[in-house]
């Protein structure tokens, strides 16, 4: 492994990168999902299955790639647009809260739902 791969930038990079794919993959998803408020008979036959345990897994994973993708894209504008983030150590810590942020969403996220 290179030594850039080691690096926390790189990971959050790729975290950010990662993410952003899988909620473009998610949204076709998510729209028929809607698209089925139009019936009500097809929407109450997908609020069963949303009960399931591994729905409630998945929209978990859902908040925590939704909270990694802001922080991290919000480190990114912090890199490009403030002139004391540009620092090493700023970078680094964005990293770490973005992560710290994104873990304690998630964790309300599971709280409120069970």
């Amino acid at each position: 492994m290179r030594s850039s791969h080691k690096h926390r930038g790189y990971w959050a990079f790729i975290g950010h990168r990662l993410s952003g794919i899988a909620l473009a993959i998610f949204l076709p998803a998510h729209f028929y999902v809607l698209a089925m408020a139009l019936d009500e008979a097809r929407l109450d036959h997908f609020l069963k299955l949303a009960e399931m345990p591994a729905m409630k897994v998945g929209e978990w994973g859902l908040v925590l790639l939704l909270s990694l993708h802001m922080f991290f894209g919000l480190r990114l504008l912090a890199l490009e647009l403030l002139p004391w983030s540009s620092t090493r150590d700023a970078r680094i810590s964005w990293i770490g809260w973005g992560f710290a942020a994104s873990m304690v969403i998630g964790l309300v996220f599971v709280a409120g739902v069970i």
